[in-house]
């Protein structure tokens, strides 16, 4: 049977949880505007630290480093989305459609745009902190995972190879939007840019391909 003094201890745990998801939720925040504000090197944990008013002791009883903080934000909204945009290539691929193959090109330009901030942060991680470029790695080669239908249309002994044009895919859909719409060095339409990509790519991530390269 609960004493009378349960119910008040219990609600002040409650609070301080909530208080707890609350100045979370605040440094996550301000560390992703940051991030993009001013890119991942030249922010420090006592940047985020101020910018949500607590002290660096606070900060580090919610994340162990500022690595930890990128990660934190990368799982939460660009590593989630990107799985998804995969899953959703999978069912594209399913269709041969050409048509589809572009749509789908169209969305993930939007899926980088609405990313375009926090993407030099991100590749200023990956090139100065070793954890965060094995968790780069780890999530690039996690993205073929989200495709079982277009794995199952090559050969076993293919897999490798297969695997390995989603991630050539990724990291040139990578490098071409970085150069693109956030360096400004590469001058190009969207539509263009879709069209060209649709040329290479479409064909590249079928066995068929592979037809004519034996002779």
């Amino acid at each position: 049977m609960s004493t009378t003094t349960d119910g008040p201890k219990n609600r002040r745990g409650t609070l301080r949880d909530e208080q707890k998801r609350a100045t979370r939720a605040k440094l996550v925040d301000a560390a992703r505007t940051l991030f993009e504000e001013r890119g991942y090197a030249a922010v420090t944990v006592d940047d985020i630290s101020s910018v949500v008013g607590c002290s660096r002791a606070t900060f580090y009883v919610h994340f162990a480093s500022k690595v930890e903080m990128l990660k934190t934000i990368g799982a939460a909204g660009m590593a989630a989305s990107a799985f998804a945009f995969y899953i959703d290539l999978d069912r594209v691929l399913d269709t041969n459609s050409r048509v589809e193959f572009t749509a789908w090109l169209e969305r993930a330009f939007d899926w980088f745009d609405e990313n375009k901030r926090l993407l030099p942060a991100w590749d200023e991680a990956v090139a100065l902190e070793p954890e965060f470029r094995e968790t780069a790695r780890d999530g690039m080669t996690e993205l073929p995972n989200a495709m079982p239908k277009y794995l199952g249309r090559w050969p076993v002994e293919q897999h490798d190879e297969a695997r390995l044009r989603v991630e050539l895919l990724v990291s040139q859909l990578e490098r071409f939007f970085t150069r693109w719409a956030v360096q400004g060095t590469i001058d190009v339409t969207r539509v263009q840019a879709a069209e060209v990509l649709t040329d290479i790519w479409f064909p590249a991530l079928s066995p068929e391909s592979k037809g004519g390269d034996e002779r």
